[in-house]
């Protein structure tokens, strides 16, 4: 049954599809701006106008959707970047929802106020004796307030990824207040604090000036704990969950698959890239089959849908 491709390819169990593939892009301000990101080769900080012919090419390519980070003009203690009509990504969903493009892609709005703080951190800080503590409730406040935004804005999906106790309740009421109660959340429900953030953190601007998430983002040995996250996420009316890192956590992600009867999307992060990345470009791997290989196993382990910094490229070979 290995003998030759076609009978490979009929009795293959597990299939990848352009249309399972989620592009993240990372909107900045300004004009015709298309800065490469030093440590995610191939990746851009976008303008406006750049993320819109981002978007054109992704539709043509049959690609799922896309996933909107900002990178604002300032930042403050609060994030108010974050939740402002006037922000990067609400302009880039404005600018978005104006092209065909829109029409065949999922508009995923990220909603934190990591990259929108000037201490990087995903909520309100405040000065403890023995360091420092995000609070929860308020930082829940300001989420909500964020996905409100971003849903006026023309988000069709938006996606919590702070990992504070409470969000999609808080989220889920507030959009339903606003009249956008066809809003669908896909929660980050299963996410954990990990080494193979770090080339997202300099893409968005994003890195902690002090301390780091570990009392927020989940302990990596924990998963029936990550059961009880999403658990706890559905509860509270998250539609869909989304599992990040991808590769590393692949036995969380097929754990959850057999618990969950929910869509469920995977983030193949930026280590996750960049380090396939530094193999091809040292010759070490074979790009476009270790590439597939990556994304297969992803979905082998029960994701529906993969957030990859590779779909462009393997839209292109599928």
């Amino acid at each position: 049954m290995r003998r030759t491709e076609a009978l490979r390819s009929l009795v293959r169990e597990t299939r990848l599809e352009p249309g399972q593939l989620i592009y993240p892009l990372f909107v900045c301000p300004g004009e015709g701006v298309r800065r490469e990101i030093g440590s995610m080769p191939g990746v851009f900080n976008l303008s406006v106008d750049e993320a819109v012919k981002e978007a054109e090419e992704a539709a043509q390519l049959g690609l799922g959707g896309l996933l909107l980070f900002g990178l604002p003009e300032a930042k403050d203690e609060a994030g108010t970047g974050a939740w402002d009509d006037a922000g990067v990504v609400q302009t880039a969903l404005k600018a978005l929802k104006q092209t065909e493009a829109a029409k065949r892609l999922v508009l995923i709005a990220d909603v934190c106020l990591c990259e929108y703080t000037s201490h990087g951190h995903c909520g309100v800080v405040n000065e403890t004796g023995s360091g420092f503590e995000v609070e929860n409730d308020s930082s829940v406040k300001l989420l909500a307030k964020t996905a409100v935004s971003l849903a006026k804005a023309g988000a069709d999906v938006v996606a919590p990824s702070d990992m504070m106790d409470g969000r999609v309740g808080a989220i889920r009421d507030e959009l339903d207040v606003e009249d956008l109660e066809q809003t669908p959340i896909l929660s980050y429900a299963s996410k954990f604090a990990s080494a193979f953030y770090g080339p997202f953190r300099e893409a968005a601007d994003s890195a902690p000036q002090f301390g780091d998430r570990r009392s927020y983002q989940m302990d990596g040995a924990n998963v029936r704990e990550a059961m009880r996250e999403i658990e706890l996420d559905l509860a509270e009316g998250a539609d869909m969950v989304l599992m990040k890192p991808a590769m590393p956590y692949l036995d969380v992600i097929r754990a959850a698959r057999d618990r969950f009867d929910v869509p469920m999307g995977a983030y193949q992060v930026s280590g996750e890239y960049s380090m396939l990345q530094a193999a091809f470009a040292r010759g070490w791997l074979e790009p476009e089959r270790a590439m597939l290989e990556s994304l297969v196993g992803i979905r082998r382990a029960g994701a529906d849908f993969i957030v990859t910094y590779f779909a462009k490229d393997t839209a292109k070979l599928l």
